[in-house]
């Protein structure tokens, strides 16, 4: 299996809803962050790459007929001319609303490990829980530092002075002109979810189902999922903690009663 669909636009502008709708469509399976995230063999792998290791893309997306949202769209340029016969969506949405999503969701997480709490919380998760602990650092790696520079984003200005909605926005419009500029026309798709099946289906040359359009992903069910996925990380950190803290106080209890 080869990878034939390549989908190159920024989380928060339908990406999940794409996925479903491509699976239902034959390109099944399709990989997502969320995919990834939920998989530790593949955020280390893209961990590697993020940190300017050799990208076996095969390897990385092996099994797959194609990929949308990050990671894969932050490396868009080295998989279009890796899979020169795939063919291209780029989902779009109106910049203001797509910040503002954003905002909500995928921007907290860059905010996460910037007070003393979250910080020990983070150590925490990685001595207890390694695995999880792999995930903020892929993120950080192959989307923050690599589409972002690094930069949080939480509806402040910069110490530079310029606003992070106006520099958001401007890495999703620089990212958009870029993409039309670099993929041949006759292989890319510029789409909006909101358009449904019609284009998507007539660009890759499937007949169109008989239902409704997937819509997913809205800002409630991405940060309930978030949570979930907290909760499920956190709670054993936790028990193993306080498990921890019981056996190093009994260790010290004992050697107060002995030295008594």
């Amino acid at each position: 299996m080869t990878l034939d669909l390549i989908g190159v636009g920024y989380g928060r502008t339908g990406t999940a809803s794409l996925r479903v709708a491509l699976e239902r469509l034959g390109f099944d399976p399709c990989c997502h962050m969320t995919e990834v995230m939920e998989k530790p063999e593949l955020v280390r792998r893209w961990r590697r790459i993020g940190e300017g290791g050799p990208a076996d893309w095969d390897g990385v997306l092996g099994g797959y007929r194609a990929t949308v949202d990050w990671p894969g769209a932050a490396y868009w340029r080295e998989l279009v001319d890796a899979y020169p016969h795939a063919k291209v969506v780029l989902t779009v949405r109106d910049p203001q609303r797509w910040f503002d999503s954003a905002l909500n969701t995928i921007f907290k997480f860059p905010m996460r490990r910037r007070n003393v709490a979250e910080r020990l919380l983070y150590v925490a998760v990685r001595l207890v829980y390694p695995s999880s602990a792999q995930v903020p650092l892929m993120l950080d790696r192959v989307l923050w530092n690599r589409v972002f520079d690094g930069r949080p984003f939480n509806g402040r200005t910069f110490p530079d002075g310029v606003p992070d909605r106006d520099y958001a926005i401007d890495s999703f419009s620089r990212h958009n002109d870029e993409v039309k500029a670099y993929v041949p026309a006759e292989r890319l798709l510029v789409f909006s979810v909101a358009e449904g099946w019609g284009p998507l289906c007539e660009f890759l040359g499937v007949p169109v189902p008989d239902e409704p359009f997937p819509r997913l992903n809205e800002t409630e069910a991405f940060n309930q999922m978030i949570a979930a996925r907290v909760r499920s990380t956190v709670v054993p950190v936790a028990a193993a903690l306080t498990a921890i803290v019981g056996v190093f106080a009994g260790v010290v209890a004992g050697v107060v009663v002995a030295l008594g």
